[in-house]
């Protein structure tokens, strides 16, 4: 063999593994993503910047561009239907919290693990001597539960053949049938609930019951359709979704998230009057 191209092989294997490098295999360095706009302290519209998303799925996504050496802008592409056309059509690349769904298998390459997980709590009012243990002990009560929700295929089945549930346009509306005792609990997230508890001012009337009975992944998903779809960037994401999920970094960010979405919330104090 050519001694002169054997040298030339070693050093491309050994250039490979040299840090930063490598992304050279990647086709884009910016990819653009997108989201629900209306979700804290997952992801909502940026008052400051309105074409812009924040919240905790932001700031993930940040963390794992910047290891990546890549930029992944987060950008408004209107209400949650809107931003997965934008994503399917390949007009934006990533879905940031996409729900696995076999409708959306047909469009997304999604990247495992999630993102985040979305656990789900039975949410009653502080006065309330329902005790949940587990899924069962909500058979027979009424509940709510937001047509935007995004169980599992499990548990919808699940509560469709043993609950007794009212679908309403939102949380809000689900929250209020609860204060007004039309209904005993409410199936909502952890961290959504807590975002809408105190959006409402409702905080201090409601509780949750700690265990999830569900836990929905939001998950990155690429689009079909877009240009920066190649094995490389899926299996970059794949790696930093992996140490992320062990890192512990998750339950920091969404704490800090909600912290931020409530201080948004708090009126601006007023200067003192001279």
């Amino acid at each position: 063999m050519d001694l002169r191209r054997l040298t030339g092989w070693s050093l491309l294997w050994a250039l490979a593994f040299v840090p930063g490098l490598s992304f050279a295999a990647g086709k884009c360095e910016r990819l653009i993503a997108t989201g629900s706009p209306d979700a804290p302290p997952y992801l909502w519209q940026d008052p400051q910047d309105p074409k812009h998303l924040i919240g905790a799925g932001a700031d993930l996504l940040a963390h794992v561009a910047a290891e990546l050496g890549i930029k992944i802008e987060l950008l408004y592409a209107g209400k949650r239907a809107q931003a997965l056309d934008e994503v399917r059509s390949g007009r934006m690349d990533l879905l940031t919290d996409a729900p696995l769904t076999a409708t959306g298998l047909d469009a997304l390459d999604y990247v495992h693990p999630p993102l985040l997980e979305n656990d789900y709590l039975v949410w009653t009012r502080k006065d309330s001597s329902l005790v949940i243990n587990q899924p069962e002990d909500l058979h027979g009560h009424s509940g709510a539960l937001s047509e935007k929700s995004r169980m599992t295929q499990g548990f919808g089945v699940f509560a469709e053949q043993n609950l007794s549930l009212v679908r309403t346009p939102n949380l809000t509306q689900a929250f209020q049938k609860l204060l007004l005792g039309e209904v005993e609990y409410v199936l909502a997230g952890r961290y959504s609930g807590l975002a809408m508890a105190q959006t409402l001012g409702m905080a201090s009337d409601l509780q949750a019951v700690s265990q999830p009975v569900d836990k929905p992944g939001l998950f990155l998903a690429v689009s079909h359709n877009s240009a920066c779809n190649d094995p490389w960037l899926r299996g970059q994401l794949a790696q930093k979704m992996t140490e992320l999920a062990a890192s512990g970094l998750t339950e920091a960010v969404l704490q800090r998230n909600l912290e931020r979405w409530n201080t948004q919330l708090q009126p601006p104090v007023s200067a003192p009057k001279q």
